[in-house]
């Protein structure tokens, strides 16, 4: 695992400083007795201020060198855990490297032993013990997580209602037959196998199962040097033919710059991101995968103070090497806001050298700018200025899209 170790530290640089924990009185918990774990892995849980009467449950699965509560500080799953009453389980996996088991043959079974086996005694305990919704069971993850999140779909299809994988490799793909947990072949994009080929490994996994099969959501990008990009396409073709659809979209399209959205009838969603690395994920991307569960409809719960309505100007003005952008941001909501922390994207090749009325973390990719003391508090029909200033290597446009604590604003 030296190589994904390697080339995942950036990840782990990128996706911790996000954002910050919601400003409730929840907490990340630990749990340590919660049934059969054979690979001793860790259990840590989001339980929101206020869920709904039959919770939702997300399991997020965290990247190589990574571990629970890091997904939990470094993603915004759980700021719309606040938003829309669900519980997230964040696991850790506890052996060297911290990657998950996706290669055992304990593992790609279902209840044959391994990771799968402790990942599903965690649903188990939040369902019963928060009588949480079964037919409201999703699993989400990051690099080793996604290959992780592929196979808990394949094991256990039957729980799953959807999943989102989030520069992975198909179930399967990992295998490997002298205990090493790298299958070079598979990371490098070599396995090719046919869309029938591929079903009928995730089909394997439970061979006796017959019922209806998880939605799946699919994200890579083709500068991936780590899980290379075509092990996206072998993933589509998995899902589409153990859903028993052609691997032609029914439509496709592009919901911002540099993003390609195929879909296969109601079952498959996949994003290409052209140019993105391994660590693909950033600011917003969580609430399209909420959205794709649909954990963003019906009974929500949003917090005092954390209204969804919000709206964002971005004025640059640039010259050859440099720019500087103005940003206001409007509360359009209904309740004010006590706290806040915007997340966009800079286009590649743009770095802040100084910002003014936010923190700004990291310096580039994916940016949070966090308020400083004076100016937290947006009432209702209410705005805060800030800005930055940044050099940039060729284009001097402005980011694509914007959350306000986890939530897409408009474009004013």
């Amino acid at each position: 695992m030296r190589t994904l170790r390697v080339l995942v530290a950036a990840l782990v640089a990128v996706i911790t400083v996000w954002a910050a924990p919601p400003a409730s009185a929840a907490a990340l918990t630990e749990v340590t007795d919660f049934g059969t774990n054979p690979s001793g892995l860790r259990m840590h849980l989001y339980v929101p201020d206020r869920v709904q009467s039959r919770p939702p449950v997300l399991l997020a699965v965290h990247y190589c060198t990574g571990s629970g509560p890091a997904m939990y500080s470094g993603t915004e799953f759980a700021q719309l855990a606040d938003r829309y009453g669900f519980i997230v389980i964040y696991p850790s996996a506890t052996r060297s490297g911290n990657c998950f088991d996706v290669s055992s043959a304990q593992a790609l079974r279902r209840d044959g032993g391994s990771d799968p086996v402790g990942l599903m005694s965690m649903v188990r305990y939040v369902l019963q013990r928060y009588n949480g919704d079964a037919s409201q069971v999703f699993v989400t993850g990051i690099s080793s997580g996604a290959m992780m999140t592929n196979v808990m779909l394949a094991n256990y299809p039957d729980v799953f209602a959807a999943g989102a994988v989030f520069a992975g490799v198909p179930d399967g793909c990992f295998a490997t037959a002298d205990g090493s947990g790298w299958n070079s072949a598979c990371a490098n994009g070599t396995v090719l196998k046919t869309p029938q080929e591929w079903g009928d490994i995730a089909r394997s996994a439970d061979p006796g199962y017959s019922g209806p099969r998880p939605r799946v959501q699919l994200w890579h990008g083709t500068a991936d040097d780590t899980l290379r990009y075509p092990n996206f396409g072998e993933e589509i073709d998995q899902w589409t033919n153990v859903h028993g659809l052609s691997t032609t979209p029914t439509s496709t399209d592009y919901p911002q710059q540099n993003w390609t959205r195929t879909r296969y009838g109601d079952k498959v969603e996949a994003y290409s991101l052209q140019g993105a690395p391994h660590n693909l994920m950033a600011s917003g991307m969580a609430l399209r995968t909420i959205q794709f569960f649909g954990l963003d409809q019906g009974d929500t719960t949003t917090p005092p103070g954390d209204d969804s309505g919000c709206s964002v100007t971005y004025t640059v003005n640039a010259w050859n090497t440099g720019l500087t952008a103005s940003i206001t941001i409007a509360n359009t909501g209904a309740a004010p806001i006590s706290g806040w922390t915007l997340g966009f994207s800079l286009p590649a090749g743009q770095t802040i050298t100084s910002g003014w009325g936010a923190e700004y973390q990291p310096k580039s990719g994916a940016v949070t700018a966090t308020n400083v003391s004076y100016n937290g508090a947006i009432p209702v029909g209410g705005s805060v200025g800030i800005g930055l200033q940044a050099a940039h290597t060729g284009t001097a446009a402005a980011p694509a899209t914007f959350t306000l604590n986890g939530t897409t604003c408009a474009a004013a």
